[in-house]
């Protein structure tokens, strides 16, 4: 029997993707951790606290590792422990991802480099259709942490930096998960792809401020309130992906003004600390 720990961290948005198949994102403390067992048998066989944690994907990622010859005479199991929340735009799938691909490499003896891990995460991810771009920059920085700047179409890390350690993440979970219509940001790539550059240029909280403000007009949010963010001191506002959660960057000096922004509205707040470790694995 063979066991190994996974732990990959969560990240959030500076510039939405899917507008240009270009994107930002700045990893955060949040974690996805996986335990791995190997042992004769077989089946792959998931437990997790999350009941939306998608099990197409993890097994897609397996299928896609280790051939059929070895699964059929392996059993796998994973436990699963993550405080990322799901369906927010806080790159669960991402961490899962990594997650699944660094614990797997490892039990079996597999040599991948970084950037094959990522790419195969991407790759499964438009596969089983978790993601429309294969979320690469989002894998970037669950996976290295820090700012990363990627061009998603062609799978390829351009720029990624450290972040600040003493900032912090504030996050708002809508009560409400409607989303607006993704499509439509497409529309608006004249001012994603100026959002992006910006963050090529390592300014990136004007790059999300940018992205918020096209984000939250598109997708039925509320523009104001990105404003109403700056004003309270933070450094950037923006969606999270394609949200629902909208995040704030701010320092400890601004960080409850901020937070009292999100306190009227109907949802949950977390707070979030800047990760810039890389994800890593182990063996039992």
């Amino acid at each position: 029997m063979t066991q190994v720990v996974a732990k990959v961290y969560g990240a959030v948005s500076i510039v939405n993707a899917i507008a240009v198949g270009k994107g930002s994102t700045l990893g955060i403390d949040t974690f996805v951790e996986t335990t791995l067992t190997k042992k004769e048998g077989k089946g792959i066989h998931i437990t997790s606290e999350n009941k939306t944690i998608s099990s197409r994907l993890i097994n897609k990622l397996i299928e896609n590792m280790i051939p059929k010859k070895i699964l059929d005479n392996t059993k796998l199991e994973l436990d699963f422990k993550s405080n990322i929340p799901t369906g927010y735009g806080l790159k669960s799938s991402s961490a899962i991802s990594s997650a699944v691909v660094l614990s797997c490499a490892k039990a079996f003896g597999k040599t991948m480099s970084d950037e094959e891990i990522l790419k195969l995460g991407a790759k499964t991810s438009i596969q089983t259709k978790v993601s429309i771009t294969g979320a690469y920059d989002d894998a970037c920085a669950c996976h290295f942490g820090g700012f990363n700047v990627t061009d998603n179409l062609k799978m390829k890390l351009l720029h990624r930096e450290l972040a600040p350690k003493e900032l912090q993440a504030i996050i708002f979970l809508p009560k409400s998960r409607k989303r607006g219509n993704l499509r439509k940001l497409k529309e608006f790539k004249n001012a994603f792809e100026q959002s992006w550059q910006l963050a090529r240029n390592s300014d990136y909280w004007n790059a999300a401020v940018l992205n918020g403000i096209a984000t939250t007009s598109i997708l039925n949010s509320e523009p104001n309130l990105i404003m109403r963010l700056m004003e309270k001191g933070a450094l950037c506002a923006t969606i999270s992906g394609n949200g629902p959660s909208i995040m704030a960057i701010a320092d400890r000096k601004n960080k409850s003004r901020v937070q009292k922004e999100f306190s009227g509205l109907d949802g949950k707040i977390m707070i979030s600390n800047i990760n810039n470790k890389k994800a890593y694995v182990h063996e039992l």
